[in-house]
């Protein structure tokens, strides 16, 4: 940027955009309050009826002689989750799985030691497994909470998974780090861990691994580190490009991604782990989560346990069990996580580091990754879901050089933690991702979405059927982001300060904040942090709270409740409307102003300091031809090479059906074709057979003509070229296989005739038009 005059322009016109977003905004925001107060008027501001005065007064009695009840009620089931909460402490915060399990390997034993664990699933009565199908393996996230969301009912991960006869693992860690323990470290024992799974069923493909939230980028680097030893990757909601996100007038803020930027980077994190005592509380990171959502926090999860007492008391204190188990990280942990993940974004572009000089690539998995992520979801918006792609791969040409298949999954709403607790999406989505896994590692190389379409079912449940679209990474990435990533730019400015601001609270700010620091004053903390604090203080350890169990069990003998439709409760009904949708205003516009500052600040630092170091990289980036692209070169040299097994697969790309769905039952008819013609097909690993096929759909599609032209070549073995002209004869002569369509016809006639092979009549019948 030579000019000195663009920083101005480029900062004028940041203005404008931020002044547009924030006025639309908060236009939307105040727009949803009034339609929300409007509905909740509509649905429970019914006019009251004439009545007579002891009419009325009989109304209010049982009212009040109801509200009193509910009251009693709530409190007494607060109490509970005090309780609950104080004895799972006491019990070590274990796991909340719902399923059996037993410690197969426990890291804290390593040479090396860490807080995690491996354990197997115990099938419940009932449920058979199968030791020769493929174990999944399923990682949980370390963001404050403990372990076992993924097997929280019966209807979850690892309730699906075994129902479909899969042996089930589960990665699981424990409240306390240990000593010296580090990232890396974990990744090392998670490494240790599949390698045993691996070994335990040495007749089944390699292990499915299952990462939730920040357990989806554990499992990629896990993947990463030890391709030979995984499976499919399945993430679910797993932010793994941090800067990503909406940033338009019509579609969902995502204000998390903003923290970092507005604490001044990561200095933050240190400071409140050197207080601790070199230990991350979890608590912290949990009380961000509900900051999110103040109307959730503060009243609606409350209200609806207060108008549904009699039926929400299990379900309240199943999920606070398992939300009120706070876990702690190392320092060291949360700095590394903070600079390389949420700050750094540096996981897709290849610069955590490992070793000494070896970092994780990404491009090193070899084994079909699907994406799972929500609309919905205003922790892990999709950007941050799938922009690692292109992060990783320049184009779509480069996936399929690398012999990659990525899958896609979208869900239009469910929030965050539904993508892990929901019934529903468990029933849905998760079962079908794990019964189409195998038809997945047979999809051609490439960005694919899957789209489950609800059928007729049993009559007690829906049918789902599943497809296949191929996908362009660059059209999926324009989709998402509307204005191409401008948006991030702002975070190189966030990475830069945040360096420097760390540098400068290490120099000068920790040693003092070390000194002064130490186990009890950090246990104190803990102890009366308000995530805490709110729990125990309300429990049986208050003994202000003894009344409360014998005037529950009075009030469960003579409960007196009234209909929803009675005229008071719909009364305090819209008085709950009116206060959620107030708390819902307040978090729109913070967010909005938080969002406008954010871009304010680092936008502007981005323009006159970073812009011109942008350009040049950019520039640096360029190629002027696709062709020019280094994985392209390298497979049009190969057009004449790889005999049977490219042959086989340029056969596959010739006759595929472009820009179609491919439904599922179109793979499966492909795989029985597959099993029963075994002996005519190569002999290779999905992973080789994925990285053939992926070149040979650059060779056709960059050299259509040599493509074809160069088979016989391929074919020069005689006994080859009669086992290739055999499996043309099958595959043209099954009965089992959909119709041809006529360009593939006429492909085959070309095929034929390189080969001097006569076109047999019957071919014609198959036709269709």
């Amino acid at each position: 940027m030579n000019n000195p005059v663009e920083p101005l322009i480029e900062s004028a016109e940041l203005a404008s955009k931020v002044t547009t977003l924030y006025r639309k905004r908060t236009e939307k925001a105040e727009s949803r309050f009034n339609t929300r107060l409007s509905e909740a008027l509509e649905k429970h501001g019914s006019v009251p009826q004439m009545k007579a005065p002891w009419e009325i007064w009989q109304e209010w009695f049982h009212y009040a002689t109801d509200v009193t009840q509910r009251s009693v009620l709530f409190w007494d089931i607060l109490r509970e989750r005090g309780n609950v909460f104080v004895e799972h402490r006491q019990a070590g915060k274990p796991p909340v799985l719902y399923f059996d399990y037993e410690v197969i390997m426990d890291g804290r034993t390593f040479k090396q030691p860490v807080n995690y664990a491996l354990v197997r699933i115990v099938p419940p009565e009932g449920v058979t497994v199968d030791d020769q199908r493929r174990p999944y393996v399923i990682i949980d996230p370390r963001a404050g909470h403990g372990p076992g969301i993924g097997g929280y009912k019966d209807d979850s991960q690892v309730g699906v998974a075994l129902e479909d006869g899969h042996p089930v693992y589960f990665v699981i860690f424990f409240p306390e780090p240990e000593p010296g323990q580090t990232l890396l470290d974990v990744c090392d024992a998670e490494r240790q861990f599949i390698r045993d799974v691996h070994r335990r069923h040495p007749e089944s493909a390699a292990p499915v691994v299952i990462g939730n939230c920040q357990g989806g980028w554990a499992a990629m680097m896990l993947a990463s580190s030890a391709p030979e030893d995984t499976g499919p990757i399945v993430i679910n909601g797993a932010p793994m490009s941090y800067w990503g996100g909406a940033w338009s007038e019509d579609e969902g803020e995502n204000p998390m991604r903003y923290t970092g930027g507005l604490m001044g980077g990561s200095w933050g994190a240190s400071f409140v782990s050197d207080l601790g005592a070199g230990k991350f509380d979890g608590a912290h990171l949990v009380q961000n989560f509900e900051n999110l959502n103040p109307a959730n926090t503060f009243w609606d999860k409350y209200y609806n346990l207060f108008s549904n007492v009699d039926t929400e008391r299990e379900r309240f204190l199943d999920f606070e069990r398992w939300w009120g188990g706070f876990y702690m990280l190392n320092e060291s942990e949360m700095d590394w996580i903070v600079q390389n993940l949420f700050v750094g974004n540096k996981l897709a572009a290849g610069g955590v580091e490992k070793l000494k000089g070896n970092f994780f690539d990404l491009r090193a998995i070899r084994s079909p990754i699907i994406v799972f992520a929500s609309m919905g979801d205003n922790i892990t918006p999709p950007q941050q879901a799938f922009n690692w792609i292109a992060d990783v791969y320049q184009s779509t040409e480069e996936i399929k050089s690398r012999g990659q298949v990525i899958v896609g999954l979208l869900h239009e709403d469910v929030g965050h933690l539904g993508i892990f607790v929901s019934g529903g999406v468990a029933r849905k989505e998760h079962k079908q991702i794990v019964s189409v896994l195998k038809s997945i590692e047979a999809l051609p190389p490439g960005l694919w979405g899957m789209e489950i379409h609800e059928v007729p079912g049993d009559g007690k449940t829906p049918g789902y059927e599943v497809s296949f679209v191929e996908h362009k990474l660059e059209d999926v990435i324009t989709r998402l982001n509307r204005f191409h990533r401008e948006d991030e730019k702002a975070f190189e400015a966030v990475a830069a300060i945040a360096e420097f601001n760390q540098r400068a609270y290490d120099l000068f700010a920790r040693p003092l904040v070390q000194a002064f620091a130490n186990e009890s004053t950090a246990e104190a903390m803990r102890t009366y942090h308000p995530m805490r604090f709110s729990r125990w203080a309300f429990s049986d350890l208050n003994p202000f709270t003894w009344w409360l169990k014998p005037a529950a069990n009075i009030v469960e003998d003579n409960r007196r409740d009234i209909p929803d439709s009675d005229s008071l409760r719909q009364a305090d009904k819209l008085m709950s409307e009116g206060i959620s949708a107030s708390l819902d205003l307040y978090r729109d516009l913070r967010d909005a102003a938080s969002e406008s500052l954010f871009f304010a600040v680092y936008g502007n630092i981005f323009n006159y300091y970073l812009a011109d170091q942008r350009e040049a990289e950019i520039q640096a980036e360029q190629v002027e031809e696709s062709r020019d692209l280094p994985w392209i070169k390298d497979a049009l040299k190969r057009i004449d090479q790889g005999a049977y097994p490219a042959a086989v697969a340029r056969l596959a790309v010739l006759f595929g059906r472009k820009g179609v769905p491919i439904p599922l039952s179109r793979i499966e008819l492909k795989d029985d074709f597959i099993e029963r013609n075994a002996e005519l097909l190569p002999d290779l690993p999905w992973n080789e057979w994925r990285l053939i096929r992926g070149r040979q759909d650059l060779i056709v599609k960059y050299e259509p003509e040599l493509a074809l032209q160069s088979m016989p070549t391929l074919l020069a073995d005689p006994e080859e070229r009669a086992r290739f002209l055999t499996l043309m004869e099958r595959l043209t002569s099954d009965p089992e296989l959909p119709e041809w369509l006529p360009e593939q016809l006429d492909m085959l006639k070309k095929i034929r005739k390189l080969f001097d092979v006569e076109t047999v009549e019957s071919l014609a019948m198959k036709a269709t038009v």
